[in-house]
């Protein structure tokens, strides 16, 4: 019996994608990202939920026909966290994605919302960014977290 001053967890599990093309979509989120394909259903025509994973992410992206009204490339700045942004945008770039450059927080005590080129120095948690996009415009951020050299 849950307790009165008990929260529940709330884990964000499926983000919908609105895309175009589903199949072409899938193609990128699998062969290009890496994303592993959970669920391709398609009972007629008129539905189709396909479910993708990031590597080692616990929520996943569903693409497919009759999930939403949304136009497609409409989503905004979707976050991937990753532990090496260089090595992360390297990957990807090699497997096709165009990826932006890398930039990171330009901190003047505490950060304005300005930006630097190239890796925060320091390699901060969260400050160093990589966007990219889906080929429908839906756009992603890689955010470096928990870096370690190697």
């Amino acid at each position: 019996m849950r307790q009165e001053d008990e929260t529940v967890d709330f884990k964000i599990e499926v983000i919908l994608l609105p895309v175009s093309d589903v199949d072409r979509s899938l193609a990128f989120y699998t062969e290009q990202l890496a994303f592993t394909l959970d669920v391709d259903y398609r009972p007629n025509d008129d539905f189709r939920v396909v479910q993708l994973t990031p590597p080692g992410s616990a929520c996943s992206v569903q693409i497919g026909v009759g999930l939403t009204d949304a136009p497609p490339g409409s989503v905004r700045g979707l976050h991937l966290m990753v532990t090496d942004v260089e090595a992360a945008r390297r990957e990807l770039s090699q497997r096709g994605v165009e990826v932006g450059a890398v930039r990171h927080k330009a901190a003047k005590n505490h950060w304005q919302g300005g930006w630097e080129d190239g890796i925060d120095p320091q390699r901060s948690d969260y400050a160093s960014f990589v966007d990219f996009a889906d080929p429908d415009g839906n756009t992603w951020v890689m955010q470096e977290r928990g870096f370690r050299p190697s």
